[in-house]
């Protein structure tokens, strides 16, 4: 057994081993072919755990480390995650068209429009209100008004118009027929819809259509009150409505 041991740490011996014999003898160690001094172990001093880990272990031991580093990153490494800011959505604008008698801000204060947007209540007469329309741009509403002896001016985009007064009255300087057109050219929805709204400013125009029911569902379900229309004060040949029988009118 001597003699064996010998044989094998001769390094010609191993050297003159035919190609495939004895591989493992035959691989060139870098380290544990030949011994170090003491004096050269003492400088490098190399530890058991590093020589015989496995790559395995290495592995799992860089993995661990890094899950524990994720949750406090290491300062100059990892900078800290940036908090996310809530985006806050803009109030929407309800303008309502009315007398200063009914506090409209009452009624929508608190209320929010899909649970998280807030509405913000802007509230003048026809008279107080001038705008802009544009195809692309919305409608620009320029408000004065006066609260409590306050001269209030503001500018805004509305977003949803409440209407509940008249847009036309035959009294002087009390057509607003072309804010009604202003509103709806800026494409602006509204209750009643605009449409509606126009369309009572003229009351003969209204009953023009109460007439159109009037005629489809019959008298006994439709009553309506008669009534004569007259375009203008020119005198007509015939005052009163034509009686003719069903008779005649075939």
């Amino acid at each position: 057994m001597n003699f064996l041991r010998r044989r094998l740490s001769d390094s010609s011996f191993v050297a003159n081993l035919p190609n495939g014999y004895m591989p493992d003898l035959q691989r060139p160690e870098s380290s544990s072919s030949s011994p170090a001094s003491p004096a050269t172990e003492r400088r490098h001093p190399q530890p058991l755990a590093a020589s015989f880990s496995s790559p395995g272990s290495s592995l799992f031991s860089s993995f661990s480390s890094a899950m524990k580093q994720t949750p406090q990153a290491p300062s100059g490494l990892m900078e800290p995650p940036t908090p996310v800011t809530p985006v806050v959505q803009r109030p929407r604008i309800l303008l309502v068209i009315d007398d200063a008698h009914t506090d409209w801000s009452k009624y929508f204060h608190g209320k929010k429009v899909n649970g998280d947007i807030e509405i913000r209540v802007e509230q003048a007469e026809f008279s107080e209100l001038n705008l802009a329309a544009y195809v692309t741009g919305g409608c620009m509403v320029d408000m004065q008004v006066v609260r409590n002896g306050t001269k209030i001016v503001r500018s805004f985009k509305p977003d949803f118009i409440l209407v509940r007064q008249h847009a036309y009255s035959m009294a002087l300087a009390e057509d607003y027929r072309s804010l009604v057109i202003g509103l709806q050219y800026g494409g602006l929805p509204a209750v009643n819809s605009l449409y509606s709204v126009y369309n009572f400013c003229s009351k003969p125009w209204v009953f023009s259509q109460l007439i159109k029911i009037f005629h489809s569902l019959g008298p006994e379900k439709f009553p309506l009150v008669e009534q004569t229309f007259f375009p203008n004060h020119k005198p007509m040949h015939y005052s009163f409505p034509l009686m003719t029988s069903p008779a005649t009118m075939s």
